[in-house]
């Protein structure tokens, strides 16, 4: 197959995914799962693992990342900034209507009727991803302890970085209580992008290049960046930043659209584009980085512990956010009914594309809602 045609694939692939991509990291990436190595065999589900398990170890939105590293596998360095920009896309586009709306009319448009079903649709996918990488991430009974380990502390608080490179430690630890010897050799790519600039759209970029160069963890930590950069600066008021990352959590695809919102209040259009740009842009730098070093990474022992060993902590993190969204989105029997069918759907009906589950629990959700 030429790279003219596995670009075309990775682009309408994540496009579809950036436009029904709801619920969050953990969601993006089991419908990932669901395309790039059960349907399509991009890759086997151990190097999509490794990728999972690296990809949280940098800053950045966990999921826009894994696009790009499959992206990547498929079609190059081209594929890896088509599929991030493919993924991004549509959320962004959304986003500046809600941001032009918000502008001018001064609230948003009640769309909560049309998500009601979408997380319990969502929680049986990701249920679907955790069973498929757990096996394979569950490869022997230390690293079962160790997930065991970081899903209690996972749900008792301990932030997910934290816990995730506290398991990889104890790993390291295991390793080297039976053996120890490793090597580890690495050239770096580096990408660059543009944007038009003026001295107040540089400002933006500058402002969202730095909160997406130091953001751990899932996009859900923006919130206290963003605030501490614009609402306590008087940029923004808590109210538009709360709104801002409202329609970051209702649109589909990553959270991190919440910039374009932000963008759009500060600077109209070019401002949008700015603050898209600047927190997206050190995912793509981070992602072009790493993606050459796992496979040499693989041949390491030592790094291979410590890589098994952050895999089963990033499945354990999975199943974490997958036991919260639970306890939030279950709250009565419209929200258990979705589930249930589409845990059905899931786990019997194997062939059915994680597409269909999200816009049949949106449907069902939308009728039943009305009862």
């Amino acid at each position: 197959m030429s790279n003219k045609k596995n670009l075309k694939e990775v682009a309408k692939l994540f496009f579809k995914l950036g436009s029904i991509a709801f619920g969050g990291p953990a969601a993006h990436i089991a419908m990932m799962e669901d395309e790039v190595v059960k349907k399509r065999k991009w890759m086997n589900q151990q190097h999509f693992l490794d990728l999972i398990g690296a990809t949280n170890l940098i800053p950045g939105p966990n999921s826009t990342e894994m696009t790009m590293h499959c992206g990547h596998e498929r079609a190059g360095w081209k594929g890896l900034i088509v599929a991030g920009v493919c993924f991004v896309f549509p959320a962004v586009v959304i986003t500046m209507i809600f941001a032009w709306l918000y502008q001018q009319y001064g609230q948003l448009p009640k769309i909560e009727p049309f998500i009601y079903g979408i997380k319990p649709a969502v929680i049986a996918i990701i249920l679907g991803a955790v069973y498929r990488l757990g096996k394979k991430a569950l490869k022997n009974v230390e690293l079962g302890i160790l997930g065991a380990l970081t899903l209690i502390a996972c749900l008792l608080g301990v932030h997910e970085i934290l816990a995730l490179f506290a398991c990889g430690l104890l790993g390291l630890i295991l390793y080297f209580v039976r053996n120890s010897k490793n090597t580890l050799n690495s050239f770096t790519p580096f990408l660059l992008l543009q944007v038009v600039i003026t001295p107040s759209t540089l400002k933006i970029l500058w402002t969202f290049f730095k909160v997406g160069a130091l953001l751990y963890g899932s996009g859900y930590v923006l919130f206290a960046f963003l605030d501490a950069e614009l609402v306590t600066t008087g940029l923004l008021t808590r109210q538009e930043l709360i709104d801002a990352v409202a329609v970051g959590q209702f649109t589909p695809g990553p959270v991190l659209s919440t910039a374009t919102f932000i963008g759009w209040q500060l600077g109209g259009f070019l401002g949008a584009i700015a603050a898209t740009v600047g927190i997206f842009l050190p995912s793509f730098i981070f992602v072009t980085i790493l993606n050459p070093l796992i496979p040499k990474m693989r041949k390491s022992r030592v790094i291979v512990a410590f890589l098994d060993a952050v895999n089963i902590a990033a499945v354990a993190v999975i199943v974490a956010v997958c036991v919260e969204m639970g306890k939030e989105t279950l709250t009565d029997w419209r929200t258990v009914l979705i589930a249930t069918l589409s845990i059905i759907a899931v786990f019997i009906f194997k062939k059915v594309n994680s597409a269909f589950i999200v816009i049949g629990g949106s449907l069902i959700g939308y009728f039943l809602s009305l009862m």
